[in-house]
Order: C-alpha cells, then sequence, then structure tokens
C-alpha cells in the first residue's frame, strides 16, 4: 500500500451544532471501526479484532458526555490526527500496544515501599535475608 499523506486529510472546521458535531463524531467512529482490520493487518499485531473494536469504542465512550462544542472539535481534531497517522503507518506497533497494554498491568502498589520495592530488580525477602 503506498503511502499518501493527504489521502486521509480532512479539513479542520468548527462544529456549528451539537447534531454537526455528533455527524462528524459517528462519521470518524465508523473510520476507526471500519480501519481496525488493516490496522491488525499492516502493523502484524497478534490481537482478535473484535479487542481492538472494543478498545476503540472504549476510547469514545470516555468523553461520551462532553458538551462542549469547542471541546468537541478538539477531541475530533486529536481523533482524525490519530486515525491519519495510524493508517499512513506513522507509528510504530509498539505504539498502538500501549493501548493494550493498560489492561494487562496487574494491581497497582498501595504504599510507598511497596512501590520502591516493585520497581526494583530484587524482592523484598531477598533484603530481608
Amino acid at each position: 500500500m503506498t503511502i499518501t499523506p493527504a489521502r486521509l486529510a480532512t479539513v479542520t472546521a468548527t462544529s456549528g451544532t451539537y447534531q454537526n458535531a455528533r455527524q462528524k463524531v459517528l462519521a470518524l467512529y465508523r473510520d476507526w471501526q471500519r480501519a481496525a482490520p488493516t490496522i491488525i493487518t499492516e502493523y502484524h499485531l497478534d490481537i482478535p479484532t473484535s479487542a481492538v473494536r472494543a478498545k476503540i469504542r472504549e476510547e469514545f465512550e470516555k468523553h461520551r458526555y462532553v458538551n462542549d462544542l469547542r471541546l468537541i472539535d478538539i477531541l475530533l481534531f486529536k481523533g482524525r490526527t490519530e486515525y491519519q497517522e495510524t493508517l499512513n503507518l506513522w507509528k510504530f506497533s509498539t505504539h498502538l500496544l500501549n493501548y493494550f497494554e493498560k489492561e494487562e498491568a496487574g494491581p497497582k502498589p498501595a504504599g510507598f515501599l511497596e512501590k520502591f520495592y516493585g520497581n526494583a530488580n530484587f524482592k523484598i525477602e531477598k533484603i530481608i535475608r
């Protein structure tokens, strides 16, 4: 696939009404969902399509209740930019895998010493002995 930077470029415009902004958000969401199989193929990811689509939905759900039109326009711009960078292969697969890494991480340490010893290459038992 040849990479044409302007292929996915869109004009950034402000949304005049909430209905107009909603249409733009839905169009971006559909574009991301349609691109999920292409992303998996192009980046050689070992993740099922359903997991990628679920992650896309989760990222959109984070901002579901945003009511400020200016903020919606900024989020649309960032979403389109991410979409263009992803499909033009301007990212490494590690950038995409960072989205999925957060789920696999275990429980976070609660106290200071647990955090400190968790970052070290040895365990607490070695220090005590």
